[in-house]
């Protein structure tokens, strides 16, 4: 018994002598609770709305102000044509229009039921039906003004919803394309990590280093069976969502694939720069794990909707590689968008991988040196 005691408190000594484990046992629990704490939000907040009104009579600029009014919604501004909403949508500021026909306040009066059209867009079908469940019980609060001892007097208001891209709410097109961030940022970057790590640990990296191949050429040859793993894993999941879950693709494949490659390349960067600043394959893959994983599911738009989570945590989201391939993958499949329309995520996701390849070289040196 006392053997026993003596080993329990050898096994202690160990782990709190382990500066690495101490940071695993007290340090993640503390950053997964904050993380699944404010990122896990189903309310919506501040969600935009552009307004087309027909009518700019009185009825209209005050409901137009009550939604402002509201905590759930900003109205960014007015449109002239509904031709404009898709291509909002597209660009990807916009969460929903508000269409109000004309003669609004005349028809109300009259006792006829004019219309308001919401137009939402449903590339995210969670966030969509929300946002049309918020616009609608402010409109049905509205209408209230307009009743007499509970009983309506007039024909009220008509609310027509209308939702873009998804009218179905099919749930399997957020989802599928939001898992081709998943897979390849999880295969490339932590794949990548613990390869080069392991050489490390093994003792290996100085047996190549003093062989004839250049440093750059030991990274590539380790990089590329994974760069092409993540291409092929691309086509795959491309297959399975068409043929399989019958996700539409209304873009162009040859753009998909382009961008694919790009976000590959950006999550292979990301790895090289891990393992070079880890010793071994355990730190690699906690690093990996804890803040790639946790972060691309939680603070990417994967699952939850960034606009409502804290401004801290949209901050750290705008350096999550995956937040901007997942804007990518989207408007390629579910809207049909060209580059045009996505430079701006495509130029942030190049700008990173430079980034990375920079540092992963000057770390690389340094350890050298």
């Amino acid at each position: 018994m006392k053997a026993f005691i003596g080993f329990i408190i050898k096994e202690f000594k160990q782990i709190y002598r382990d500066k690495r484990t101490l940071v695993v046992l007290f340090g993640m629990p503390i950053i997964q609770m904050l993380l699944f704490g404010f990122a896990i939000r189903n309310e919506v907040e501040n969600a935009k709305v552009m307004v087309l009104d027909a009518s700019h009579d009185r009825v209209t600029r005050e409901l137009v102000n009550k939604i402002d009014a509201s905590n759930y919604f900003t109205v960014a501004g007015e449109i002239q044509s509904y031709d404009e909403i898709e291509q909002l949508f597209q660009e990807g500021d916009i969460d929903e229009v508000l269409l109000f026909d004309s003669d609004f306040a005349r028809k109300l009066h009259r006792g006829e039921q004019p219309a308001i059209h919401v137009v939402t867009d449903a590339s995210n079908p969670n966030l969509a039906q929300l946002i049309q469940q918020y616009s609608s019980s402010i409109i049905v609060d509205y209408q209230q003004r307009f009743a007499d001892n509970g009983r309506p007097d007039r024909g009220g208001i008509a609310t027509n919803v209308n939702m873009l891209f998804n009218p179905q709410l099919e749930s399997v097109n957020l989802f599928v394309p939001g898992l081709i961030a998943v897979i390849l940022m999880l295969i490339s970057a932590l794949m990548t990590s613990i390869s080069i790590t392991r050489e490390k640990e093994m003792g290996n990296m100085e047996i190549l280093l003093v062989s004839p191949l250049r440093p750059g050429q030991i990274i590539i040859g380790k990089v590329l069976p994974y760069m092409v793993l993540g291409f092929v894993n691309v086509l795959t999941v491309l297959a399975l969502a068409k043929w399989v879950f019958q996700v539409p693709f209304r873009g162009s494949y040859l753009l998909f694939l382009v961008e694919s490659l790009l976000f590959i390349f950006t999550a292979l960067a990301l790895g090289v720069f891990i393992s070079t600043r880890a010793n071994d394959q355990q730190t690699a893959m906690m690093v990996s794990l804890a803040g790639l994983l946790l972060p691309t599911v939680l603070l990417s738009g994967f699952i939850f909707p960034i606009t409502s989570m804290p401004w801290p945590l949209q901050l750290i989201s705008n350096i999550i590689p995956a937040r901007w391939f997942l804007v990518i993958v989207r408007s390629i499949m579910l809207k049909g968008s060209g580059l045009l329309l996505i430079w701006k995520e495509t130029l942030i996701l190049a700008v990173m991988t430079l980034v990375f390849i920079v540092l992963s070289v000057k770390s690389f040196k340094v350890r050298l040196e």
